[in-house]
């Protein structure tokens, strides 16, 4: 029991040493894309509008078994269409998502990606439509990492409760969520 217990040291040992001194635990980068927002007011959707988000993101990730943790902090900008009028939303994404990535030799890996999100919105109320100052959502999503460097994703964050409330008069007339398709880069030092 002994011998096996000392050969299997030996052998991780000899594994850490040839990992190669690129693969890092903790990596910083920058994160940028597009927001696809739909907003779903429950007697139906209305058109997507789009906006961005930028922002630096870290990544924490177990070299062999691919396991990692990253978040983000994003200034972000989203779009709603309510009726006839247009309102961006401008506020700070805090997405943060437990990963795994299956890498396809040194240069190459695919990643899929959930967790939850906080976003934080800048502006107040306007055109009749009211924010909520906080919201929630889970994020979904996946993606490809190329020369250990590049991450290209797209994700879909879904809200959790009512976001918006759609007022006339004073009186609330209709509460909505917005559902959000995201496409990113992000680079990597």
């Amino acid at each position: 029991m002994r011998r096996l217990f000392c050969t299997l040291v030996i052998a991780l040992f000899c594994v850490g040493i040839t990992l190669p001194a690129r693969a890092q635990l903790l990596q910083w980068g920058v994160k940028g894309g597009v927001n696809m927002t739909k907003i779903d007011w429950g007697e139906g959707n209305k058109d997507n509008m789009a906006g961005f988000f930028i922002g630096p993101m870290a990544e924490v990730t177990v070299p062999i078994i691919g396991i990692g943790l990253d978040a983000a902090l994003l200034f972000s900008q989203k779009g709603i269409k309510a009726e006839s009028s247009k309102v961006k939303q401008f506020g700070l994404d805090i997405p943060v998502n437990l990963k795994y990535t299956l890498g396809l030799g040194s240069t190459l890996g695919i990643f899929v990606a959930a967790g939850p999100d906080f976003y934080f919105d800048f502006k107040g109320n306007k055109h009749g439509v009211e924010r909520k100052k906080s919201q929630v959502g889970v994020n979904v999503g996946g993606g490809v990492k190329l020369f250990r460097h590049l991450q290209i994703g797209i994700n879909y964050n879904i809200p959790v409760g009512d976001h918006f409330t759609l007022k006339e008069a004073g009186t609330a007339i209709a509460e909505g969520k917005d559902k959000t398709w995201q496409v990113s880069l992000a680079y990597m030092f």
